[in-house]
């Protein structure tokens, strides 16, 4: 979306400004135009709140308190000024009569007020005086609607955190109360903290769960916020067409309501949606319908807000000028109104455009005109990003030293808000949301080292590139020896295992449901169910979090310095390659634990469009080298292939190069059958960060070994047509196509939609082969019925040092929670049980493993989320207790699958080599072969973690 757009709603964000988000400020004065909470429950004559006072009294108190209102009305700045002065005055009478009712009503208003002059500190001050009063007097409903407004001020400030935390409140309380028309209002308020926090599927569930309510108790207005808010979700995800259609919905209710304001918003955004699809003059034409409502409603701050997206337009067009002009005819708006958040950003957006120009002096003066505005405000965000355009024009003058001064400063901040979130999902999206500001750094720093190669900034951009990366798994690591939930208050744990019992049932249901005969919308409401649950299972992890006195004592662990990383990490024999993708440039450092080499590699796209075609070629059976291949490896590894030697790699991934087994490149140009790949030299390994081994390691220094070897689950029954349920379950049995083994092309892969799981007949062979490895007392097998969810969950896993999954593998990459290993879904009875061992079980398992084998399909995929990496089943098991986890990149076939697991295993067991050592000596014995010679049967398992 455009960095210039401008929100044409009550809630402000920092730059970059995006299309209009209907975040309903919950109305606390009944005569402002932005109401849409039934205000008839406070307004009136005062002196009806206040029976029991002196008529005198009341007449003075609500005389007062009409002025104050008449002066709101006028909505200029001089006279917001006044009205704050004047509803202080009627305070101050309010207290003296004791009036509490009415004297927390005066506060909100002034919150209110201060809240539009986008003095959201002072908002805060008054709003929390107002709710203390309306907690202490019983007012239910006046603290409902101040919860809100409070989550809004801090969604002003870009703390999502404690915006959900009062929403969250006030989300509990209008469900008590039966209030289904407040209960919308503040579901879509969490939308768009979603939304604006980089989630739009989550904001999409909160935006679809306030429509039906809207729609059930007949708000039309609020139905088309909501349909407008909607709109702007499909235009987050890239469906503009979607987008389109929510926008004129929104449109058509709003004409038919004869609301010119709303009717403006949904042109404006409407404009939006064209401008994302580059057709500018049809943006042009509706934001121009948009202006002349605002005009003629006298709405100064929505005019200044659609003169900013007519600037944005022009500005795609290169009409530089005529965009300046529109930029500075706002200007004067946003004073007048005292509008200084919208004043802030505008002068913001002028400066970007001078520094588009290459007018750097003009820039500079606008940037540092907007940086106060944001520093007295509090808005840290738009403090960042203010430093972060001064730093760009002065990397542009050739002043790197002073970019780096202000650079440096804007990942402080960005650290700094980072630590305030306590939801794990809400920090990583925060996180992917600031990446640019690292890659600037990153950039930076590898611009002085070319100027300064002694100088050691390579190395500060390797570090830059660690903190960039993978900092929610670090924290994980550190807080899963802790015990965090003790000391945690006893309500919270039982509101977790209550959840927790929640998720199981729902599964239930769904296998029972999709076992049968089922419709689509069946589904849809049991996905519902199931994401609803799962919110709540977060926010009280995040509670738990908030509340633990351990939690509260964990150092937060610090990514490793270059030197760090020399010493903690890495060996003689060990060199790191980590890349870092960007836009314009793309970096390798290669490091050993006496050096560091860096290497300018093309850009991100470049590099992104090489691995789908490589990846297109390598998920491809038979096809035993590709150009493909080739092309991929002179980009990414020949600039480094001098350095390799026989050395073990140890990758760090970035970007789309997370779903490359590099064990499938090679470091010379080959021709048909003289492909070598690089796992012919060298032992490989992934890992999401350099830094997340030296944490390992910390962790699990003092740990004793598990006293048994190992446990496997395999072969587990899937369909109620499985032979093994003969006599247990009366059902029709489907004819198997093809009774010989060898003809069978399974791969280890489900689709989550349904659980109609072939049997995987090699799997229990390959177990049988693995078993047979260890002596009968120091193994454990788990086949049929017993290859179950109560198995895998059971304690008794904490007494084997290797677990072994042999079965399908789920992927979700929409709800990443929600991917994992399918075990057996029916009990030894026949009946059907919930057999899906999913990422939010794993995290509750306490392993003492040295090793998980993921013998499945893409269990190494996961949300790919930026700053975190491939969010799935590796953290979990990591979490769980494991350093070190083999998983899969693709669909793997059954058969390979099955013999590469024995070889492995038999490296391991029997030849005495490491995991890592053990997997490329299996993985090249299999390639010697000539049935399985090609990549797609043998690279697509990686060792993530410990190598040692």
């Amino acid at each position: 979306m455009s960095k210039w757009k401008i929100n044409d709603s009550i809630q402000w964000q920092f730059l970059p400004f995006v299309a209009a988000r209907t975040v309903v400020f919950a109305s606390i004065l009944f005569f402002s135009k932005s109401s849409v909470v039934n205000a008839q429950q406070y307004s009136g004559n005062i002196a009806q709140l206040t029976q029991t006072t002196s008529p005198d009294a009341t007449s003075a108190a609500e005389q007062v308190y009409q002025q104050a209102k008449q002066l709101y009305e006028q909505g200029t700045a001089e006279s917001l000024t006044q009205a704050i002065a004047k509803f202080t005055e009627a305070l101050s009478l309010y207290r003296q009569i004791g009036d509490q009712k009415s004297e927390a009503f005066t506060l909100a208003h002034i919150g209110k007020i201060y809240s539009d002059l986008g003095q959201q500190q002072k908002a805060l001050s008054y709003l929390n005086q107002a709710l203390l009063l309306r907690r202490q007097i019983g007012d239910k409903t006046g603290e409902t609607i101040t919860l809100n407004n409070i989550g809004n001020v801090y969604s002003d400030i870009g703390e999502p955190q404690k915006a959900l935390d009062f929403f969250h409140q006030a989300l509990v309380l209008k469900r008590k109360m039966g209030d289904k028309a407040g209960e919308a209002i503040t579901l879509n308020n969490i939308g768009n903290v979603y939304l604006d926090s980089g989630e739009p599927q989550k904001a999409l569930d909160y935006f679809q769960q306030s429509l039906l309510l809207r729609q059930q108790v007949g708000d039309k207005l609020g139905e088309a916020r909501t349909l407008n808010n909607i709109g702007n979700v499909y235009l987050d995800l890239g469906g503009q067409q979607k987008a389109l259609d929510y926008f004129q919905q929104s449109l058509v209710l709003h004409q038919q309501l004869r609301d010119k304001s709303a009717e403006s918003r949904a042109l404006n955004n409407i404009g939006t949606v064209y401008l994302d699809l580059g057709e500018q003059q049809k943006a042009l034409s509706y934001f121009q319908q948009s202006l002349i409502l605002r005009r003629q409603i006298g709405d100064k701050l929505g005019e200044a807000r659609i003169l900013n997206n007519i600037a944005t337009v022009y500005l795609n067009l290169g009409e530089h000028q005529k965009a300046l002009d529109f930029f500075h005819q706002s200007l004067p708006l946003f004073q007048s109104v005292e509008n200084k958040l919208g004043l802030a950003a505008n002068l913001n957006n002028i400066g970007r455009v001078y520094l588009n120009l290459a007018e750097h002096q003009k820039a500079l003066d606008f940037f540092q005109q907007s940086l106060p505005l944001y520093q007295k405000l509090g808005n840290r965000g738009g403090e960042a990003q203010t430093l972060h355009n001064i730093a760009s024009v002065q990397r542009n003058q050739g002043n790197l030293n002073a970019a780096l001064t202000q650079i440096k400063t804007v990942i402080n901040i960005v650290e700094d808000l980072r630590t305030k979130i306590d939801s794990q999902e809400l920090r990583a999206s925060y996180f992917a949301t600031v990446q640019n500001y690292y890659q600037f750094y990153i950039d930076l720093l590898m611009q002085l080292h070319k100027q300064q190669p002694s100088q050691g900034y390579d190395g500060l951009a390797l570090q830059t590139s660690e903190r960039a990366r993978a900092r929610s798994l670090l924290e994980l690591l550190t807080e899963a020896n802790a015990d965090i939930r003790q000391g945690v208050e006893p309500k919270l744990l039982s509101q977790e295992r209550n959840l927790q019992q929640q998720l199981d049932t729902l599964e239930k249901r769904r296998i029972q449901l999709l076992g049968g005969k089922y419709t689509e919308a069946q589904v849809q409401v049991l996905e519902k169910e199931n994401e609803a649950i799962l919110e709540q299972y977060q926010q009280i992890q995040s509670k738990i979090r908030a509340t633990s006195p351990r939690y509260a004592s964990l150092t937060q662990p610090q990514p490793l310095s270059m030197a760090q990383i020399q010493q903690q990490v890495l060996d003689e024999n060990t060199l790191l390659l980590e890349y870092s993708l960007g836009e314009k440039h793309s970096y390798l450092w290669a490091v050993t634990n006496k050096s560091i080499t860096s290497y300018e590699l093309p850009k991100r796209a470049d590099i992104e469009a090489s691995v789908q075609k490589f990846r297109q070629a390598i998920t491809t059976p038979y096809l035993k080298n590709s150009p493909s291949i080739n092309a991929l490896s002179q980009l990414i590894l020949a600039p480094v292939a001098q350095q390799l030697g026989k050395k073990r790699l140890v990758i760090v991934s970035d970007g789309a190069l997370q779903y490359v087994p590099f064990a499938a490149l090679t470091t010379s140009i080959s021709q048909g059958s003289n492909y070598e790949p690089l796992l012919l030299n060298h032992e490989i390994i992934t890992l999401p960060s350099a830094s997340t081994v030296a944490i390992l390691r910390r962790e699990h220094k003092e740990r004793k070994s598990a006293p048994k070897t190992l446990v496997v689950l395999a072969d587990a029954i899937f369909s109620s047509d499985d032979e093994r349920l003969q006599g247990k379950v009366q059902v029709s049995r489907a004819p198997e196509s093809g009774s010989n083994l060898d003809s069978l092309t399974l791969t280890r892969s489900a689709k989550d939609s349904n659980i109609n799981f072939e049997r995987l007949p090699f799997t229990r062979q390959e177990a049988e082969q693995i078993l047979s490895l260890v002596s009968p007392s120091d193994r454990k097998q788990a086949f049929d019925f017993t290859a179950s969810r109560t198995t895998a969950s059971s304690k008794d896993l904490s007494q084997y040092r290797i677990i072994h999954f042999a079965t399908h593998g789920i992927l979700n990459s929409k709800h990443p929670e929600l991917s994992g290993v399918v075990l057996s879904l029916f009990d030894d009875k026949g009946m059907p049980q919930n057999g899906f061992l999913r990422l939010h079980d794993i995290f509750n398992l306490n392993l003492q493993a040295e090793l998980v084998v993921l013998s499945a399909c893409q269990t190494g995929l996961g949300e790919e989320v930026k700053g975190e990496g491939l969010v799935g089943l590796t953290r979990g098991f990591m979490y769980a207790g494991s350093p070190r986890v083999v998983v899969s990149l693709w669909s793997v076939d059954d058969k390979a699958t099955s013999e590469l697991m024995k070889v492995f295993y038999n490296k391991m067991l029997k030849a005495g080599l490491k995991p890592a050592a053990a997997l490329r000596a299996a993985q090249l014995e299999i390639w010697r072969t000539q049935e399985y010679a090609a990549p797609y049967y043998w690279a697509a398992f990686t060792l993530q973690g410990e190598w040692r």
